[in-house]
């Protein structure tokens, strides 16, 4: 594979000398321009792998030179080098396509793993979806979410992914990760919402030994955890205030202070995040920084609700009836009185649900053929306000019967000296009927 090529556009001598030295150390070949006119004609005529270039030029800045080569050469990586703390100018380059950016004056070891990560990219051009991730679907609604993902996995800007709960936000998370330049490397995914307020600080950013009582080694946080990688911030509306305003800074200045620490250390972690809240109804509210808001939702990727894609529902339901299937054993197939069912609905826990309502239904089903009859639809509304029926105990009667229930299958397989398909036929039921019982009941 020949050496690779990097374009640096700056009209400072010095600045072009740096980076042509810095780049040159790490076997890139460097192509120098001095300004817009100069950096389009290299483009033309040369082969680039890379660009670099400064947002204010003689004739021009970087995001007109990030716009055409989003135009004309789109492979091609740009990484916009912004003022100290020039924050605006940054969001900015990364809405019209930019890569990456870097601050003045720059910090080469922040360079060398753009540069490095950057060029991952010119690896994988042949080799899009590689990634064992897949999103199911032909309908023109998937279609776009895949094409985003094909755009935003190029890029390094922070991406907030919307939709509602159950329509697989992690999913598509997974996706840019494993077809961008990051991909051999960690992916973490954290439900904000699932910490303790008094442990967050400490999970996202470690602590020191002695830091607080209970201390007693040093740990590494989250962000740590997926250096060089990506980390996934699912439920990021659920953050506290005071967790809002640290975050702010990680993703600002790219360094953490673990706790209990007197310095920061540099970070390289690309953000994705997720809700199925409104983030902008919440700045208005106040619950959510719009300082931050701007800075996770540089682009957004909304990911559609299963009733808006009801042409998916026979390929997803057929995948999820593959995998739902024993070794050995032939899917189940869902009759057409029951496909015509699933079609009808509209489905508010999305494709969440839908594995819900298949794995019930496999289970009710006599034989590998899905009834109508054997698909239980409930909305998840009706599941959170149904309020639990006590017995003349102190539990639920839910869970008395379900003691009942244990106590009859273990009779049963003793019985029938844990011969499973003579034990189903004691109980009355189908032999994929009882295999699920002692799963659901914890019987195994």
């Amino acid at each position: 594979m020949r050496k690779p090529t990097a374009l640096v556009v700056d009209d400072e001598p010095a600045i072009r000398e740096l980076l042509e030295l810095t780049l040159t150390r790490m076997d890139v070949s460097c192509l120098l321009a001095a300004d817009l006119k100069q950096a389009r004609a290299m483009l033309q005529s040369q082969t680039v792998d890379l660009c670099l270039t400064d947002m204010k030029l003689p004739d021009g800045n970087g995001l007109e030179l990030v716009s055409y080569i989003q135009a004309h050469a789109p492979q091609v990586p740009v990484a916009v080098i912004t003022a100290h703390g020039n924050v605006e100018s940054a969001v900015q380059a990364l809405k019209s396509g930019a890569f990456d950016f870097v601050s003045k004056p720059v910090d080469l070891a922040a360079l060398r793993s753009l540069v490095s990560t950057a060029l991952k990219l010119r690896d994988q051009r042949q080799s899009e979806g590689r990634g064992a991730t897949q999103l199911l679907g032909r309908s023109p609604a998937i279609e776009q979410v895949r094409s985003m993902v094909a755009k935003v996995a190029r890029s390094q800007a922070p991406v907030h992914i919307s939709g509602e709960s159950g329509t697989g936000k992690e999913l598509v998370a997974r996706l840019i990760h494993e077809n961008g330049a990051r991909a051999d490397n960690a992916f973490v995914a954290v439900n904000c919402g699932a910490i303790p307020g008094e442990l967050m600080e400490s999970e996202f950013f470690g602590h020191k030994k002695g830091s607080f009582t209970g201390a007693v080694a040093d740990k590494d946080g989250l962000f740590q955890a997926a250096q060089g990688g990506t980390l996934f911030l699912d439920e990021v509306a659920e953050l506290p205030l005071h967790m809002q305003v640290k975050l702010l800074r990680v993703i600002q200045e790219k360094a953490i202070r673990a706790v209990g620490a007197q310095r920061e250390t540099p970070v390289d972690v690309r953000i994705l995040s997720a809700t199925h809240r409104n983030l902008g109804e919440m700045v208005r509210a106040g619950r959510f920084r719009e300082d931050l808001y701007y800075r996770v939702n540089v682009i957004e990727l909304r990911v559609p609700a299963l009733r808006d894609r009801p042409e998916d529902l026979p390929l997803l339901a057929e995948h999820i009836l593959a995998r739902l299937a024993q070794a050995g054993e032939a899917p189940a197939r869902l009759a057409p009185d029951a496909a015509a069912l699933l079609q009808d609905y509209g489905f508010p826990g999305n494709v969440r649900e839908l594995e819900n309502i298949l794995e019930r239904a496999t289970t009710l089903a006599e034989d590998e053929l899905i009834r109508a009859d054997d698909i239980q639809l409930q909305s998840a509304a009706e599941t959170d306000e149904a309020e639990p029926v006590m017995g003349p105990g102190t539990q639920p009667l839910g869970k008395q019967l379900g003691e009942v229930e244990k106590e009859a299958i273990r009779k049963a397989l003793e019985q029938a000296r844990y011969n499973k398909t003579a034990a189903a036929k004691l109980l009355g039921m189908s032999f994929r009927q009882l295999r699920y019982r002692i799963k659901k009941l914890g019987l195994e």
